[in-house]
């Protein structure tokens, strides 16, 4: 049985060297086991040494070809594709910072991730989790937390009036 074809600008010194001074440990493994296939060893044996399968020895080595040491690290996953483009973004964050009243919802205090939910299939025809709409909202710098709400027929000087006559009346119960 034939080991596997790697490159011919490495060799088992110079793979080891470069697990050597290698920082991920992965790599650092991967390189160790290719180093034993080019000292010769079967494929299973340099596999058995790296704690591996025959098969994902031969898909490194591949990689190892490819792209050299470098594609023996792991590349993180690419996640999930974004829902909304920049532009999209842009245009939800503005409706975002204009407030539902803005938007034609007419006596909403704030917005909440359902009504944003619906704003986004609404403007953009795009259906999303409202976990989602948390998440975009996040990620395009809003807080969850809101200002305390405020009745629109409050009057601001009574409740400071208020305020001023129940403090004085606090510190004569307290002092007596």
């Amino acid at each position: 049985m034939s080991a596997i074809k790697l490159r011919v600008d490495y060799d088992a010194a110079r793979t080891r060297r470069l697990a050597a001074r290698a920082k991920d440990p992965d790599q650092v493994r991967r390189l160790l086991a290719l180093a034993a296939v080019y000292e010769g060893r079967s494929r299973a044996e340099a596999a058995e040494l790296a704690g591996m399968d025959r098969q994902t020895l031969r898909d490194w080595a591949l990689r190892f070809n490819a792209l050299g040491p470098e594609g023996l690290i792991n590349r993180p996953p690419p996640g999930a594709r974004r829902c909304l483009s920049p532009q999209q973004e842009q245009a939800l964050g503005a409706l975002v910072e204009a407030g539902p009243e803005a938007d034609g919802r007419k006596g909403v205090a704030g917005w909440r991730c359902c009504d944003l939910q619906t704003a986004i299939a609404e403007r953009f025809g795009v259906r999303v989790h409202e976990r989602t709409v948390g998440k975009l909202l996040k990620r395009l710098g809003f807080s969850h937390i809101t200002a305390r709400p405020q009745h629109y027929r409050q009057d601001v000087q009574a409740q400071v009036d208020f305020k001023k006559a129940s403090q004085g009346r606090w510190r004569a119960f307290s002092l007596a």
